[in-house]
């Protein structure tokens, strides 16, 4: 390899550690856009390569600034603490109920509105409802919304933001993507619930009863 490439792999690398690692605290932001300047500044991207790169991304940024405006707008309102809250009073201190609750809501919420907003909303609320259902331990709650916001991110294609990244310009239909990814991602939601579920079973048990 030549030492430009040498020199693009370093770069790439040190931008990704940064975005991982968030050295000083610095938002993720901060450290891809950096990179990706210095691909630029030193001759490595044309200037001309990389606007265009920039220009081919537009409607995905306009989706995912659309996404996370109505993701802060239901946070604001607070439909999500909302939600949290009804699953923890339709449990009724059944920790089993509660479990298949807020994996539901974890599930609708990554469908309709994006796996981010389940991973990064959703959470905080799932957490206040699992302490105002008296939950010992709100861990295996927690992990529903890690592992549903990937589990669930090919049902439709708004369900995870990539999807519009990597279909681009080929994007499916929907009937033809829900042909190709609805069977696929039942059985994603349902071995990820039954995986979930059997690390949770004696963990957390709501109001004391565990039913």
């Amino acid at each position: 390899m030549t030492t430009a490439n040498y020199l693009i792999w370093a770069i790439a690398a040190l931008s990704t550690l940064g975005v991982i690692a968030r050295p000083w605290k610095l938002p993720e932001a901060i450290w891809a856009v950096s990179g990706a300047v210095m691909l630029v500044v030193l001759g490595l991207l044309p200037w001309s390569d990389a606007l265009k790169a920039v220009a081919k991304g537009i409607d995905v940024y306009l989706f995912l600034s659309g996404m996370m405006l109505l993701a802060e707008l239901a946070r604001k309102e607070g439909l999500f603490d909302f939600l949290a809250g009804q699953a923890a009073r339709l449990a009724d201190g059944s920790a089993t109920k509660l479990f298949a609750l807020v994996y539901g809501v974890g599930t609708a919420v990554t469908v309709f509105m994006s796996n981010d907003a389940t991973a990064v909303v959703l959470t905080p609320a799932v957490f206040a409802a699992t302490k105002a259902a008296k939950v010992k331990d709100p861990l295996p709650y927690l992990l529903i919304c890690a592992f549903i916001a990937n589990a669930a991110s090919f049902v439709l294609p708004i369900s995870n933001p990539a999807n519009l990244i990597i279909f681009r310009d080929h994007m499916p239909p929907l009937l033809q993507w829900l042909g190709r990814f609805a069977l696929p991602s039942v059985l994603s939601i349902a071995v990820t619930y039954s995986v979930l579920r059997f690390y949770a079973a004696r963990v957390a048990q709501p109001g004391g009863n565990g039913r």
